[in-house]
């Protein structure tokens, strides 16, 4: 599959690549500013409460610019694929280790958002968006679901497993997403996205 017309396809093989290279990497150091040690605490200690490495936190936090406030997770996320499953104790344990975090679920057909919202470590669930819906319906559906607190969903992090359950969290613009094996079983770092 090709790009459109007046797409580059990632490449710039134009003279002077080299120069702009080190011009914008010189550039970007000179934004990033130096935080005060109190503050690198604070922020450690808050990826800690997420269940997140520091580095993707401060990611995501860079990218949009105020703290996160929960995490909206799939049911193949959470491994709950029927109402009557029971919550895999990993998936468990690493939920109620969450502190001063939302936990949401979004739910597929064969799981109601009742049954998961019983579960102890949900807060509140919702019904996914359609296979068939279009853009705007599944942001519009999505964001009803995330912004039930009265927040932005660009606070909150979407934790999925398929290619579309990432869709979801570029269409409601949430502060990003990740695949639930980097975030359940692993650090949450390798193949992260800290922005949608």
């Amino acid at each position: 599959m090709t790009a459109g017309i007046g797409h580059n396809s990632g490449r710039v093989d134009a003279p002077g690549k080299s120069w702009r290279k080190h011009a914008w990497t010189k550039a970007r150091k000179q934004l990033i500013r130096t935080l005060p040690v109190e503050i690198v605490r604070l922020r450690v200690r808050r990826a800690k409460e997420l269940g997140l490495p520091y580095k993707t936190y401060a990611g995501i936090r860079a990218s949009t610019g105020h703290d996160l406030i929960g995490f909206l997770f799939s049911n193949n996320a959470l491994q709950v694929l029927r109402d009557g499953a029971v919550l895999p104790d990993d998936r468990a344990a690493k939920l109620d280790a969450l502190q001063h975090t939302a936990r949401i679920a979004i739910t597929h057909a064969r799981v109601s958002p009742d049954y998961l919202a019983g579960l102890p470590q949900i807060d509140r669930a919702g019904t996914a968006p359609p296979f068939s819906a279009t853009w705007s319906d599944m942001r519009d559906q999505l964001r009803v679901i995330v912004t039930g607190d009265g927040q932005p969903a660009d606070r909150y992090v979407l934790i999925g497993d398929t290619a579309f359950e990432r869709e979801w969290a570029e269409a409601a613009k949430m502060a990003g997403y990740l695949a639930a094996p980097e975030f359940f079983d692993g650090d949450g770092a390798p193949g992260a996205s800290t922005h949608p």
